[in-house]
């Protein structure tokens, strides 16, 4: 029986805050990470890694996470994938007040580990729960190499 890792696409244009957070979460032995800090790259690097969640920041160069999130969510495969955003423009104890914006999880900057996999976990089990038809077979998703 394999115990098969999440696999997390983390989506920041500052470097060092996907590398801390894939270094961090690969460390639980728990998640595959990818990062990807262009963007603009993101739906096919999300394409390419068929990640069970992602991890958005809001405010990037060229485009609004929000904006990015609808876009990937355009994309079938990805419409039931979780989404968690992350953004300095809230507190943690706005967070705590208000998780959801939207429909979809954030979390406050700097990212805390302890919060950031409580986070994934919880969403993870959601993900998991719902219906079957409405995720594709992993067959009929179209690989796109990069």
């Amino acid at each position: 029986m394999h115990n098969l890792k999440k696999r997390i696409l983390v989506v920041d244009d500052d470097p060092k805050i996907t590398r801390q957070i894939r270094f961090n979460l690969e460390l639980t032995g728990e998640f595959q990470v990818q990062e990807e800090n262009r963007a603009t790259h993101a739906p096919i690097a999300a394409r390419g890694f068929l990640p069970d969640l992602i991890l958005l920041d809001v405010i990037m160069p060229g485009i609004e996470g929000g904006d990015l999130a609808s876009e990937i969510r355009e994309i079938p495969r990805f419409r039931e994938v979780p989404i968690v955003f992350l953004t300095a423009a809230v507190t943690r104890g706005e967070v705590q007040q208000h998780p959801r914006i939207g429909g979809e999880r954030f979390l406050a900057k700097p990212i805390n580990l302890t919060e950031l996999v409580d986070c994934l976990h919880e969403e993870l089990q959601k993900a998991s729960h719902r219906p079957v038809e409405n995720r594709p077979a992993e067959d009929t998703i179209p690989r796109i190499a990069y």
